[in-house]
């Protein structure tokens, strides 16, 4: 995955169009070359490329988070009265506003992410802000902090969304005073974050509302359902339509380069790279995560991998039942990662599968990977797994296989694609026995190809 997101940066770093925002001045001061990527898994696994860890703010990024939030602390009804779930089909400081009743059309445009901020109510032990910022530094997975300066600029240049908080009071339908309301919308904006901070807090979302990486349950699924709902429909502003109809993923940009994605059940992914489009979307972030929906078969109209645990088994061969007992063997073992796994292998399988071979065994020692109850391998798992096996033997890892059904492809292509010879065995025990003859210095791993297991053999 790390070579995935690096890839994207290569390719989409020269990417000249846009510029960062200006309207805030102290935004306009960002270095326009940052590009950063993210993704975190369901499993809590981390990968980066290019400037992920550098910090900047959420800006438009905070409006699912406080959103959720809201929907946590007064529920679905009390806050749908006040702010709508509609497309606004406008940009996002458009005076989005229902007719007759005032509500803002969505929680992701200005007026609406206004409210729904106004709408988080002081505790008596934590003032509103507070509850905020411990919020999203529990999406985060640790605690976050405000930009003084970035909310001292934007509280200076921000007349237009006051003046929404004024328009909207008029109507009745804001439910604290306006400057109070902004005031509290402008250190949201100024929160301080990563772009790996930024996928976990998407992968949050991703994962019913528990963060993988914490493990703390932060929003319930229910409520983490709902703010991707509109983050699919509204998240990218008029541009959501067709954001949705290319990229398929529930997504959330803001002014300040950040820009988020939602694969459910999967992953979270963040992008860095302040130049904007003209609907104040990252440009290099938008045109990345284009481009890796589209490699990987990420839309979410697409089937996603069956529910199950992929990965059955991760161990070194001298914990095997079938392990020697004699000392000098189980040296050899020791060096000898196992790794097995189960169902239809896809994208998400695909990386549970690659992240547990490395994990296992040390360096410089050989790994079975067991795929004897494996079902299938899409072509996406497929050239992940060929690049992950390469990847082990660049790294001086030799690997054999249990593969009874040639799911990894036909022994004279395998080769080619994952840059070792990748013998076969029939079953994970003459692969174990394999690998430590070679470790042994008798002879390459499998140099023989063992018989087919007999039907329900192992």
């Amino acid at each position: 995955m790390t070579d995935s997101l690096q890839s994207l940066r290569t390719r989409f770093a020269a990417v000249r169009e846009g510029k960062p925002a200006d309207y805030i001045p102290q935004l306009a001061l960002a270095d326009p070359d940052a590009f950063g990527l993210a993704l975190v898994s369901m499993d809590g696994h981390r990968y980066s490329a290019g400037e992920a860890d550098v910090p900047f703010t959420l800006q438009s990024v905070s409006k699912p988070f406080v959103y959720a939030l809201a929907l946590s602390l007064l529920g679905l009804d009390e806050v749908s009265r006040w702010v709508g779930a509609e497309p606004s089909g406008e940009a996002f400081n458009a005076i989005s506003l229902e007719p007759g009743t005032g509500r803002p059309a969505n929680a992701m445009v200005n007026a609406g992410a206004i409210v729904a901020t106004a709408l988080i109510p002081d505790a008596p032990d934590e003032p509103a802000f507070d509850r905020i910022l411990h919020c999203l530094g529990r999406f985060a997975g640790r605690a976050l902090d405000v930009d003084e300066e970035v909310f001292a600029s934007e509280s200076v240049t921000g007349d237009r969304n006051r003046a929404l908080a004024y328009l909207i009071r008029s109507t009745g339908a804001m439910p604290v005073d306006p400057v109070r309301a902004v005031d509290r919308y402008f250190r949201q904006c100024a929160v301080r974050v990563t772009a790996v901070d930024l996928a976990t807090m998407a992968a949050t979302l991703a994962y019913g509302g528990v963060n993988p990486v914490t493990g703390e349950r932060v929003v319930s699924a229910g409520v983490a359902a709902r703010v991707l709902a509109v983050m699919a429909t509204c998240g990218m502003y008029d541009g959501s339509g067709e954001w949705l109809l290319r990229v398929g993923l529930p997504a959330k940009s803001g002014v300040s380069g950040g820009l988020i994605a939602v694969g459910p059940a999967r992953f979270g992914l963040a992008v860095y790279s302040p130049p904007l489009d003209a609907t104040g979307s990252s440009v290099r972030g938008h045109a990345a995560l284009a481009a890796l929906s589209e490699r990987y078969g990420l839309h979410l109209m697409l089937n996603p991998a069956l529910p199950g645990s992929t990965v059955t088994l991760v161990t070194t061969a001298d914990d095997l039942p079938s392990a020697p007992s004699a000392a000098h063997e189980r040296v050899l073992h020791e060096r000898v990662g196992v790794v097995a796994a189960q169902g239809s292998i896809d994208f998400t399988a695909a990386e549970r599968v690659l992240y547990a071979l490395d994990e296992s065994g040390p360096d410089g020692g050989s790994v079975v990977l067991d795929l004897h109850d494996v079902t299938s391998v899409d072509s996406v798992a497929l050239a992940m797994l060929h690049t992950g096996l390469a990847r082990l033997a660049a790294d001086g890892r030799h690997a054999s296989v249990v593969d009874p059904h040639d799911l990894l492809g036909p022994p004279d292509l395998v080769p080619e694609r994952t840059g070792q010879d990748l013998p076969r065995y029939a079953t994970r025990e003459d692969a174990v026995e394999g690998c430590a003859r070679a470790l042994a210095g008798e002879g390459r791993a499998g140099t023989t190809r063992w018989p087919r297991p007999t039907r329900g053999g192992r």
